[in-house]
């Protein structure tokens, strides 16, 4: 099996989501719609594909701007952080920056914690808990495919914010030894911000984790 994965970097944060499917299947999942949900449902209808279930990472505003519009028009399940449910029942109560919203509430369907390991559209997806960021944050990981949905917990060249309500960098360092510990230097790393990168790039490159490649 391989991935069709298409990168949609949306809204004035330039998130990243991501609407992925085991290629030539015509059942799809979405991770972290952040905005623009014409143009989410614009693509989800180009490649003629079935929504399964919408993946949210965390409940960062840039995050789930789109999530309602888009679960509404699709009827796919929202799976969301168990910490962080009721940020996402009351979005706009959590948007701290001016200029952004509002956005639409929405009671997920799923809560996942981090153990689980989900059976969708016909993969299956290891969830780990990965908090730092966010105090509930997930990263979603492609059984047997060497591919991570990392949110905002790992960039290219830099790491998640912990400046935010809930961020904790001796935390999120601790998440991200775990990722590390657990997948092989190829693993390729989807974020929510910046560019596709690796493992192996990071653990090389990546000044935030040079505390932990030392060790």
């Amino acid at each position: 099996m391989s991935l069709d994965v298409q990168m949609l970097t949306v809204g004035p944060i330039q998130e990243n989501a991501y609407l992925f499917r085991a290629a030539g299947s015509d059942r799809a999942l979405l991770v972290d719609p952040g905005e623009e949900p014409e143009r989410l449902l614009a693509v989800i209808d180009q490649l003629g594909v079935k929504l399964d279930a919408i993946l949210l990472t965390h409940t960062h505003f840039d995050h789930v701007g789109a999530v309602a519009p888009v679960a509404r028009a699709t009827g796919a399940p929202v799976y969301v952080p168990e910490l962080e449910k009721h940020v996402l029942a009351d979005i706009n109560s959590y948007v701290r920056f001016a200029g952004f919203g509002p956005y639409e509430d929405w009671d997920a369907e799923e809560t996942v914690a981090g153990g689980e390991r989900l059976q969708l559209a016909g993969l299956e997806i290891d969830v780990h808990f990965t908090p730092g960021h966010s105090p509930g944050h997930v990263t979603y990981a492609i059984v047997g495919e060497n591919t991570l949905f990392s949110g905002d917990v790992l960039f290219q060249g830099s790491v998640g914010r912990v400046d935010l309500p809930g961020g904790d960098w001796p935390t999120l360092a601790a998440s991200i030894q775990g990722l590390l510990d657990a997948y092989d230097d190829e693993t390729l790393v989807h974020p929510g911000h910046m560019g596709i990168t690796t493992l192996g790039a990071e653990r090389a490159t990546n000044p935030f984790l040079a505390e932990l490649t030392s060790k």
